[in-house]
C-alpha cells in the first residue's frame, strides 16, 4: 500500500500535507481526458472587469441571488467520478505553503530514491494527476506529476512521496 499523504516542506512558511484521496470532491479538479485536448484560453483581464461590472449592475437593479440551499445545490456527477481521470493544479498548494524569499526550486522526492528538480516558475504550472479511470493511483502514486504542456502525459513523474522547496 502506498502512502497517500504528501508533505510540502523546505523553504516554506507553512509546511502542508496534501491528501489526494479527497480531491475527487474538489471543484478545482481538472478532467485530464479533455484538459490537454482543449485549447487554453488566457483570461482577458479587461473582459473580466466588464463582465464583473455588468454582474454588479444587475445585482443592484434586480437584487442579489442567494447561494444554493441543500435542495438546489449542484449534484456531483457520480458516473463521471467513477470513470474519470482527474488532476489538480499544483500552484494553489504552493501559494498556500507561502514559499519564502530566495527559494527558486521545487524538488519532487520519489519512493524510488529519485529526485526531480525544477525551477519554481516552471513547477508552479504542473498538474498532480490523482486518479485514472475513476481509481486512485495506488500502484505508483498517490500522484503523478504532469507538465503544463502535457508533454509527459504518457511518462509522468511517478511515486511522489514529498515536495521540497529550496
Amino acid at each position: 500500500m502506498v502512502e497517500t499523504i504528501i508533505p510540502i516542506k523546505g523553504a516554506v512558511k507553512f509546511q502542508l500535507t496534501l491528501d489526494p484521496t479527497v480531491w475527487i470532491f474538489d471543484d478545482r479538479k481538472l478532467n485530464l481526458k479533455t484538459y490537454f485536448a482543449s485549447e487554453k484560453v488566457e483570461e482577458d483581464n479587461e473582459k473580466y472587469l466588464r463582465d464583473m461590472g455588468a454582474h454588479w449592475s444587475r445585482e443592484i437593479m434586480e437584487g442579489a441571488v442567494f447561494p444554493p440551499t441543500l435542495k438546489t445545490e449542484r449534484k456531483f456527477d457520480r458516473k463521471g467520478m467513477l470513470t474519470g481521470t482527474f488532476g489538480m493544479e499544483i500552484k494553489p498548494f504552493l501559494n498556500n505553503a507561502q514559499i519564502t524569499d530566495g527559494a527558486n526550486e521545487v524538488v519532487f522526492e520519489c519512493t524510488t530514491d529519485e529526485e526531480f528538480v525544477f525551477p519554481l516558475q516552471q513547477a508552479e504550472n504542473f498538474i498532480f494527476k490523482f486518479s485514472q479511470d475513476g481509481k486512485p493511483l495506488n500502484e505508483d502514486g498517490p500522484v503523478h506529476v504532469i507538465f503544463a504542456d502535457g508533454s509527459n502525459v504518457e511518462n509522468p513523474i511517478k511515486n511522489v512521496r514529498a515536495i521540497r522547496i529550496q
